[in-house]
């Protein structure tokens, strides 16, 4: 008997693991490739919507899980993950800069807008109206913490790589079964791959697909992340990534060419040097109409559970929402309203 199945090893899948390994449960994590968001992803945790100013939700409290999880990851891991890494927002017009300055004065953004504008002398970079800077922001290497944090697993024998045949779970009074494990509980952890989970599937996720580019630029240099209607993000050697699109349609994971020009078009509105696309990558970012995120226990089958819908902010959601989660099914803590599947419970079940 263990204490806990999980399926699914992105960004909530890690955390969760982490809440079970911090008090001592026993585990086995299910891993197929299938859902690519987590790989794909940015990785910048920012605490303001830079289209229109505002702060994004609960982003202090989220921070302040956030920066000390991924500190105590690079520990356990031995590996570098976190790069702190200023965002600067391009300004399209004198008035982009007037509501920067209002936007600083509010108490929920004073502290992340800097209110001394920066002037552009990069000739690379297009931003006639100079850029303004967010502080307490950076980037998680998502690709190379799920490749440590996997190996680490497998190193424990915790981990299966291997899809989760659902029609093989039976569900017992005290306890689930699947093969030859035995669990007190299971916890689905699978981004959009949940739209195939019979227990879960009537959930509201939408699921959006992200499209990103790896360009090679030898004369941009710089060393921030540069907004604007894309971002650029520096991944050393003269490589930067290029996102991301939203395509509410398309759920594979193919790269298209419509994506990509996109991406080369808005790109060339914010840098004028020369530079080659390398690569070109596609994902479905788990989001849910309200943009909150699914969590919570299955209202007929108290041994299944969910963790899902981090959406586009994944990185800086990820170290707060599994703690919750983790209080409810061990200690029965009520799960905020916002966030609990309960409050979809009108749907069929």
């Amino acid at each position: 008997m263990i204490d806990c199945i999980v399926v699914g090893l992105g960004l909530a899948g890690i955390a969760f693991c982490e809440e079970l390994e911090a008090e001592g449960k026993k585990i086995i994590v299910f891993e197929d490739d299938s859902q690519k968001s987590s790989t794909v992803a940015g990785g910048l945790y920012n605490p303001v919507i830079l289209k229109r100013f505002t702060p994004v939700w609960n982003a202090d409290e989220q921070l302040e899980v956030a920066l000390p999880f991924y500190e105590a990851l690079e520990e356990k891991l031995q590996t570098s993950i976190d790069e702190k890494l200023p965002v600067m927002r391009r300004f399209a017009a004198i008035e982009e800069q007037n509501m920067w300055f209002e936007a600083s004065d509010k108490p929920k953004l004073s502290k992340y807008l800097d209110t001394q504008l920066v002037i552009n002398t990069n000739e690379a970079v297009d931003a006639p109206f100079s850029l303004g800077k967010v502080k307490e922001t950076g980037r998680i290497f998502t690709g190379k913490l799920l490749k440590a944090y996997r190996e680490y697993l497998q190193a424990k024998n915790y981990l299966r790589n291997e899809s989760f045949q659902y029609e093989k779970l039976t569900i017992e009074d005290e306890f689930v079964q699947y093969q030859n494990i035995q669990a007190k509980k299971i916890v689905f952890c699978e981004g959009f791959g949940i739209k195939k989970n019979p227990y879960f599937s009537y959930l509201p996720l939408n699921g959006t697909k992200g499209e990103l580019l790896f360009i090679k630029a030898p004369t941009l240099k710089i060393d921030y992340v540069l907004k604007s209607s894309v971002f650029l993000i520096p991944q050393g050697n003269d490589v930067y990534t290029v996102g991301a699109t939203y395509n509410w349609t398309d759920k594979t994971n193919t790269a298209t060419e419509e994506a990509k020009r996109e991406l080369v078009t808005k790109l060339s509105k914010l840098i004028n040097c020369e530079y080659e696309i390398i690569a070109h990558v596609a994902g479905i970012r788990p989001t849910v109409i309200d943009r909150r995120p699914l969590v919570g226990i299955h209202p007929e089958n108290p041994k299944l559970a969910v963790l899902n819908g981090l959406g586009t902010r994944g990185v800086m959601i990820a170290p707060t929402v599994p703690k919750q989660l983790y209080k409810h099914l061990e200690y029965q803590a009520e799960l905020p309203n916002e966030i609990n599947i309960k409050r979809f419970e009108d749907a069929d079940a």
